[in-house]
């Protein structure tokens, strides 16, 4: 074992008084700084940086001296500078996080899995909302470039985003992962759940329970997720011999607001009870579409599910407290988080280690989650 370091090394440029980030108890604005540790455990200024910065030469010092710093930084509250740290190291163990509307219910379980991910990897999550405008979405990333990330997530499914606004990225060889659409190429990683699997799911359930009468409020032409869905749904139909009545087919118009689905949905449904052309469910492209048809329904009279089942898909989490308790098609957005911040800081470790990775493109499996807005078709319903 080596003997416990005897001289001084050189004190780094940051051990002084523009180190450390929290203001001491008694003082006015000053921060605690690596020479107050110093002198409070009576160890160099050198030392003490090598300690707390976990520096190379840390393996030579005797554990009680390290003990005696370390005790002394927290009776102080010394925090190390990032600013700092950055300087030295050239990393800011940051990821930038790109929301198109972060009021979409959709992102929220998406970003705890991605925040839940960072934090036991000791990384911050860079938070930006794109507000769906795609000028507010192109400036948030020349942001977050300038705030020096290491890597980029984006959560999206709207069809203006494309790979020529991740450039400054891809050029700088910093990982990107995208949740919610999958870009061509092999530059960017991709979560996305399996849309036409689990537009599959949705109306084989409702076929099973007897249901031949289905309306279907389809998805938005700009967002990703729709033809996919719909696709799903086509090939079961094409499959079980099903013949899907065009005439009970609308479709959700394009919308920079993601919860006009939910007045989508209400209106939509109004206009298919107009046509007083009799169906027994309704698929809808996603919850809030689904919970606005059942409004709707429910406005004139017609109980879901005993007159009327009614399907949705992503299982945000209003679907499991309406009234009745809505099922739907999950997508596992939790875990897509996970999964995304996976593929960025595998890109990280392999940047730092100067060896190439593997760009991916994830698709996870949708889940039906059957509750209380279907059930069976009834004889008398189904003869109407």
């Amino acid at each position: 074992m080596s003997p416990p370091l005897q001289s001084e090394p050189q004190l780094p440029d940051d051990a002084g008084h523009r180190d450390g980030g929290m203001k001491r108890d008694g003082g006015k604005g000053a921060a605690v700084t690596m020479r107050d540790v110093a002198k409070v455990s009576g160890f160099s200024p050198a030392t003490v940086s090598i300690v707390l910065n976990n520096a190379p030469l840390a393996q030579y010092i005797a554990p009680a001296t390290k003990k005696k710093i370390e005790e002394a930084a927290r009776k102080l509250g010394y925090r190390p500078n990032a600013m700092a740290r950055f300087l030295r190291s050239k990393r800011t163990h940051s990821v930038g996080v790109m929301l198109i509307d972060i009021t979409d219910p959709y992102c929220t379980p998406i970003l705890r899995g991605i925040e839940n991910s960072l934090y036991q990897a000791s990384y911050a999550p860079i938070l930006a909302d794109a507000h769906n405008q795609k000028n507010r979405f192109e400036r948030a990333l020349e942001m977050l470039l300038e705030r020096h990330v290491e890597a980029l997530i984006v959560v999206a499914n709207w069809t203006f985003v494309d790979i020529h606004v991740l450039a400054d990225f891809n050029k700088r060889n910093i990982p990107v992962a995208t949740i919610g659409w999958e870009l061509p190429g092999d530059t960017t990683s991709s979560v996305m759940v399996d849309n036409e699997a689990g537009g599959r799911l949705a109306v084989e359930h409702l076929y099973k329970l007897g249901h031949r009468k289905i309306a279907f409020i389809r998805g938005p032409k700009m967002l990703i997720d729709s033809a996919p869905r719909w696709k799903g749904i086509q090939k079961f139909a094409h499959g079980a011999g099903y013949e899907i009545d065009q005439s009970l087919v609308v479709q959700l118009p394009d919308s920079l607001d993601p919860n006009s689905s939910f007045d989508g949905g209400f209106r939509l449904t109004e206009e298919l009870l107009q046509k007083r052309k009799k169906f027994t469910a309704l698929m809808a492209f996603d919850d809030l579409t689904a919970l606005g048809a059942i409004r709707a329904l429910t406005k004139a009279g017609i109980e879901v599910p005993g007159q009327c089942s009614v399907a949705g898909f992503d299982d945000v989490a209003l679907s499991a407290m309406s009234a009745p308790s809505l099922t739907t098609v999950r997508q596992p957005l939790e875990t897509m988080g996970n999964l995304a911040v996976n593929a960025v800081l595998e890109g990280i470790n392999a940047s730092q280690e100067k060896r190439d990775w593997t760009i991916s493109h994830q698709k996870t499996s949708p889940e039906l989650v059957i509750r209380e807005s279907t059930r069976a078709v009834s004889l008398s319903t189904a003869d109407d």
